[in-house]
């Protein structure tokens, strides 16, 4: 027989569920919407776990279960996040938290330093690279996750958090390590997603590693910079970019595009549901010859401003197909904390070309102008070599040394078109 716990945990859960207050329905309309009777189903389930199963499980994880394994049906992209991993990509997105400074990874089980980010409090502290975090606080970080320790790291601005760390008194694995304490108040870091610098004969370089609040506004403080440089040309580099902000993106490409162009259109399930998304003022850069370069981990908002750059004959494109990720997600909050991603649309060039590739063929992306085929073992070289260490009073340099580096041959390709665009463009051409 039904307990009564078992049918007055049906009724609140199918209330939940439906977003009302249970009631009851009449039978007609129960025959005629199968929706009641499913997700009756759901909650029969949960209930015979709930009395029957060997161990004792929380309501709330079973839940979560539920929801993952549901919103997992729909695509790839769609995601039920717990509140954790909701605060986390809200952070992500946000593109500043309260915390340090500092790139960690794990290396022989111990927290260790990337590298600190410049201006930050770790980097004024004198954090270095290699530097090993092996306590926050009085927890050793042994064997401690990167999730566990970046939740301890960061915090609320203005907080005081020590670390210990140790550090060898040089590159040689021989010499022993020695340990220093910090106390750094932590502050609002901002997540850095643009790089720059400038090439030989007068080509500016752009890395946009991803999109995130403050994108665009990095990209035009960096091109103002690249200009009074000398730039004359760019290399906008969206290699290995998962993309971000959608509205990041479409800022972004506008700076080149010029005034009311088309950057990108997105189109859910119904007719009505198309939204554009135009360059809404002048662009500031709209005559800079560039190339913009891309892979196959260019993806979502990085094939947007591909895409409307290609199609709107601004840049020449090299490099390899890329991703094929054009949908739209949603953040939808929910009532505790937790949160639904949802593909609500997919997203199209100015052009009409849909970049979401489809799962069962393969087809999709943004096709390069000119392909550049490199093997997996130089990719992630490449990727590598691209990670920047910062130390006080000392020139940014690659973690990878000079004489370990791999030839980037997509990077030397676009300098080459924009070197030749450049003597074309001077030779004095006449008739006859």
């Amino acid at each position: 027989m039904e307990s009564i716990r078992g049918r007055w945990l049906k009724a609140v859960l199918v209330g939940a569920l439906l977003g009302v207050t249970p009631v009851c329905l009449p039978r007609a309309y129960a025959t005629v919407d199968k929706t009641y009777e499913q997700l009756k189903l759901l909650v029969d389930i949960l209930d015979y776990i709930k009395e029957n199963y060997v161990e004792e499980v929380k309501t709330k994880d079973l839940i979560y279960g539920a929801a993952t394994g549901m919103v997992k049906t729909l695509d790839p992209f769609s995601q039920f996040m717990d509140p954790d991993l909701h605060k986390d990509i809200k952070t992500e997105t946000e593109g500043q938290f309260g915390g340090l400074g500092i790139r960690i990874g794990m290396r022989e089980e111990w927290l260790t330093v990337i590298t600190p980010l410049p201006g930050t409090p770790a980097y004024r502290m004198g954090v270095l690279p290699q530097d090993r975090i092996i306590k926050i606080a009085e927890d050793s970080t042994k064997g401690m996750t990167l999730v566990e320790a970046v939740q301890k790291l960061r915090g609320k601005p203005g907080t005081p958090v020590k670390i210990t760390v140790a550090r060898r008194a040089s590159e040689d694995e021989k010499t022993e390590w020695t340990t220093k304490e910090f106390t750094i108040t932590r502050e609002v870091i901002k997540i850095e997603s643009v790089q720059s610098h400038l090439l030989d004969n007068k080509i500016g370089y752009l890395r946009v590693i991803e999109f995130s609040a403050h994108t665009s506004e990095d990209v035009r403080e960096m091109m103002e910079s690249l200009k009074k440089g000398g730039a004359n040309a760019l290399v906008l580099d969206l290699r290995n970019n998962p993309g971000g902000l959608l509205t990041a993106a479409v800022e972004v490409a506008a700076f080149f595009v010029g005034q009311s162009k088309l950057i990108v259109y997105t189109q859910g399930r119904h007719p009505e549901n198309r939204q554009e998304f135009r360059s809404n003022t002048e662009a500031p850069y709209e005559h800079f010859p560039m190339v913009v370069l891309v892979n196959g981990g260019s993806a979502s908002g990085s094939e947007i401003v591909a895409g409307a750059l290609q199609d709107h004959k601004r840049a020449v494109v090299v490099g390899a197909k890329t991703f094929g990720k054009a949908s739209v997600q949603s953040v939808i909050p929910l009532a505790d904390g937790s949160g639904l991603r949802l593909t609500v649309a997919k997203y199209y060039t100015p052009s009409g070309r849909s970049i979401q590739r489809d799962e069962k063929t393969g087809a999709g992306g943004i096709a390069p102008d000119i392909e550049i085929t490199v093997t997996p073992e130089v990719e992630a070289k490449l990727q590598a070599q691209s990670e920047m260490i910062f130390e006080q009073g000392k020139d940014a340099k690659s973690i990878v040394k000079e004489e370990e580096k791999a030839k980037d041959l997509a990077l030397e390709r676009a300098i080459e078109l924009l070197r030749a665009r450049e003597i074309l463009g001077s030779l004095n051409l006449t008739d006859g």
